[in-house]
């Protein structure tokens, strides 16, 4: 009998098929808009290497311990993230609300990402046009500006991407989020190549490749710290129920710190591949390496456009925008439609149809933030701010704080090394008594010191 009719036959549950298709899926879930928009906008603005560095321990330190973590609590159960917390919780203490937490954070930030989403997939077609390729930043940023204060197109693009993600989810998981995420990852992969071999030809491109690999430690400070932390943290799709969720789906004979490790890896190493596609041809066409934000759908543009071929390449790099969004998205997606499966007995389509309408309702004011409902501030925040800021600085942080204090202080070190060396099958022991003395110590107080920063308390 194989691991997967073992895991149905005791779960009822759809299920990955492959260790491949784990891998696939859960660095899907972590590969991001983070990688290719977020990472290479801090690393530019934060003095390159040195943030490189710092953002590496934290991701060894933090995001690793916790997303093994989830994982492992996912897949004892098999169930969703809410289920999941209140069926290992000790009688009479309300843990399921981590799950709660994590099933909020996961819908708040599909309300405002697959707007950003939309803005990769508009930019595809706007770079076939050639409409986006100007050397000039004033152009460039009223294309931009005209994208997202045109209403139609803002809701437009974002229903299309929810359209699009949807039908993916309604397959389920062996049949729907694994068979695409194998294959989007690879082509994430190949494209990246491609753009940092053009990116590499550029003449002056040594100087983007020695501001992202060579540190001067004197610019690490404790903002840069925290800034690299929070990254680390929210890169990895932790604290929000994904990786809880995909772990319901691993099978039960999965070695979770190798995946884990090969994710986090992976991760790092596309987010490389990203600096290397951007800074040396920044550097090598003299443009702005601390943009920040504008870097993706401002200063590319102007980049492409001053290279032989720049339509093509432009293009090429917002497809390669737009399938490491359609990844995430994917595991977004899977947090309250699993929910919605299992707690309230909704079919898949049923429950995938809901949690599209609810995203397209509550997601439009965030769409039009830079239009209609441009006024509209609550605690002086647009919509699409508020959404970022009540997930990104409260119900992630949190969620992945009470992880941390679960798994150290309720679910202990017994059931977790059990849990981790698949019952003693994987000799491991050594690297598990590791992980356990970092959840329960190390991780929770980082966190909690990136939490408060967040809500500047200091």
């Amino acid at each position: 009998m194989t691991d997967k009719q073992q895991n149905a036959g005791r779960s009822g549950r759809d299920a990955f098929t492959s260790s491949l298709g784990m891998l696939a899926a859960t660095l899907g879930s972590a590969v991001g808009l983070g990688n290719i928009w977020k990472f290479p906008s801090m690393t530019g603005s934060n003095g390159g290497a040195s943030f490189l560095f710092v953002y590496l321990a934290c991701t060894v330190v933090v995001g690793l311990p916790i997303m093994i973590s989830e994982i492992m609590l996912g897949r004892k159960v098999k169930a969703n993230a809410i289920t999941t917390l209140r069926k290992l919780s000790p009688k009479g203490q309300p843990w399921g609300i981590v799950g709660v937490s994590g099933v909020v954070a996961a819908f708040l930030i599909l309300c405002f990402y697959t707007e950003v989403a939309g803005w990769v997939f508009a930019y595809i077609f706007k770079g076939l046009s050639g409409s986006v390729l100007t050397t000039d930043p004033k152009v460039a940023s009223a294309a931009f500006a005209s994208l997202i204060s045109d209403p139609m197109q803002a809701i437009g693009w974002q229903w299309f991407v929810i359209v699009f993600v949807s039908i993916i989810i309604t397959f389920g998981i062996s049949k729907g989020i694994e068979k695409v995420t194998m294959r989007l990852m690879p082509i994430l992969f190949l494209l990246l190549l491609v753009i940092c071999a053009r990116s590499l030809t550029l003449p002056g491109a040594e100087k983007g490749l020695e501001f992202l690999f060579t540190p001067d430690f004197s610019k690490i400070t404790g903002s840069v710290i925290l800034m690299a932390m929070g990254l680390a943290f929210f890169k990895l799709s932790i604290g929000m129920g994904t990786m809880m969720t995909y772990g319901s789906y691993f099978r039960d004979s999965q070695n979770i710190p190798l995946t884990a490790g090969r994710v986090v890896l992976a991760d790092l190493v596309i987010s490389l591949l990203a600096g290397i596609a951007i800074f040396p041809a920044v550097f090598a066409y003299g443009f702005d390496v601390s943009a920040g934000p504008s870097l993706l759908f401002i200063t590319i543009p102007a980049v492409f456009a001053s290279m032989p071929m720049g339509q093509f390449f432009a293009v090429l790099f917002f497809v390669l925008a737009a399938v490491a969004s359609t990844g995430a998205m994917l595991s977004l997606f899977e947090v309250p439609v699993a929910y919605l499966c299992e707690a309230r007995q909704m079919s898949r389509k049923a429950a995938t149809m809901t949690t599209a309408l609810l995203v397209m309702l509550l997601g439009a004011p965030a769409a039009l933030s830079s239009s209609m409902t441009k006024d509209v501030k609550i605690f002086g925040l647009t919509f699409f701010d508020l959404f970022d800021f009540l997930s990104s600085n409260l119900c992630m942080p949190a969620g992945g704080l009470l992880i941390c204090i679960f798994t150290g202080w309720v679910f202990g070190k017994d059931k977790f090394k059990a849990e981790l060396t698949n019952h003693g099958l994987i000799k491991n022991e050594a690297i598990i008594d590791s992980l356990f003395f970092l959840i329960k110590y190390v991780s929770p107080l980082l966190v909690a010191v990136v939490m408060l920063n967040m809500l500047k308390v200091f």
